[in-house]
C-alpha cells in the first residue's frame, strides 16, 4: 500500500478503503502537498477494481478547516496566473472525487469550513456528529467559494447558496443536514455505528449497479467530466482575479495579521 506525507489509506478484504486525512494539528487545513495527495490517492482506488466504497475522515478533533494559513500566505504575493494555477488543482481534486467510479462516504466530526465543506459535498453520502460546525467563510476574507461552488450548489441548490456563499455564516450539524450538506446527523458516541451500517448497506449491493447508479444520476441532472472542466476553467478564474483584487488583498492580509478587516 502507497504511503503519503498529510494521509493514511488502507482497503480491508470487503473492499472498503479508508482515507484519513492527517493533518490534526491544523485541523486538517488544505496545502499543496495534501491536495495533491488526496488526488493521487482518490486516482488509484477509482482504479482499482478491489475497492468497492472509499471512505474519507480525519484525524483529532476536525473534518477540515479549509485553507492552510501558510498556503494562504503564498496568496497574497502570487500573481493572478499564479493563483489560478494554484485553484486549478484543487479543482482537479474535487473533479476527481466527484467522479469517482466508487461509492464515496464523508465522516465529518468537529469542523469543517470552506473547501471542507466543498470535500463534503463532493461525496456521495456524508455522516455526521451532532456538534460539528459547518461555514463557507470565505467572503469574511473578500474571497469567495468559487472552485467548491458548483458541488455546493448541488448539494444545497441555488437560492440557499446565493444566501451562505455572501453571508459567510458559520452553522451548525443540524442546519447543515436540512440544507443537504449532510446525509444522516448522529450522537457523535454513535458516529462509527452509523458510518459501519451504512457501508454494510453499500457492501451488500452490487459494485456495477452502484456505479451505473452513480453515472445515471450524473446523467440525469449532473455534468458531465467535461462540462465541469469547462465551469472550473471559470471558477479558478474568479478566484484567481479576487485574491490579487484591492478587497481580496485586504482580507488575506488582515486574516494573516489576526485583525478583522474593515470593509467600510
Amino acid at each position: 500500500m502507497q504511503s503519503f506525507k498529510t494521509l493514511t489509506l488502507s482497503v480491508d478484504k470487503t473492499g472498503l478503503a479508508t482515507v484519513t486525512m492527517n493533518r490534526p494539528e491544523v485541523h486538517n487545513a488544505f496545502n499543496a502537498e495534501m491536495i495533491a495527495e488526496l488526488t493521487q490517492c482518490f486516482r488509484q482506488l477509482h482504479a482499482d477494481k478491489t475497492v468497492r466504497v472509499i471512505l474519507l475522515q480525519a484525524a483529532g478533533k476536525s473534518f477540515s478547516a479549509g485553507a492552510d494559513i501558510n498556503w494562504m500566505k503564498g496568496m497574497v504575493n502570487a500573481t493572478q496566473e499564479e493563483n489560478k494555477q494554484d485553484s486549478h488543482k484543487l479543482a482537479e481534486l474535487l473533479r476527481t472525487i466527484n467522479f469517482c467510479s466508487k461509492t464515496t462516504v464523508a465522516k465529518v466530526n468537529g469542523l469543517a469550513f470552506g473547501g471542507g465543506v466543498g470535500l463534503i459535498c463532493c461525496c456521495d453520502i456524508a455522516i455526521a456528529e451532532n456538534n460539528a460546525k459547518f461555514g463557507l467563510t470565505e467572503a469574511k476574507l473578500g474571497l469567495v467559494a468559487a472552485v467548491i461552488s458548483p458541488y455546493v450548489i448541488d448539494a444545497i441548490g441555488m437560492r440557499k447558496a446565493r444566501r451562505y456563499l455572501q453571508t459567510a455564516e458559520v452553522f451548525d450539524a443540524e442546519q447543515a443536514h436540512k440544507l443537504g450538506i449532510i446525509s444522516e446527523l448522529v450522537d457523535g458516541d454513535d458516529l462509527d455505528e452509523k458510518t459501519q451500517e451504512i457501508i454494510k448497506a453499500l457492501t451488500s449491493t452490487g459494485p456495477n449497479a452502484k456505479e451505473i447508479s452513480k453515472k445515471l444520476v450524473m446523467s440525469v441532472v449532473g455534468r458531465t467530466v467535461a462540462q465541469q472542466k469547462k465551469i472550473d476553467e471559470y471558477t479558478t478564474q474568479v478566484i484567481a482575479a479576487v485574491r490579487v483584487s484591492d478587497e481580496g488583498q485586504k482580507g488575506l492580509k488582515a486574516f494573516l495579521e489576526k485583525q478583522k478587516p474593515d470593509w467600510h
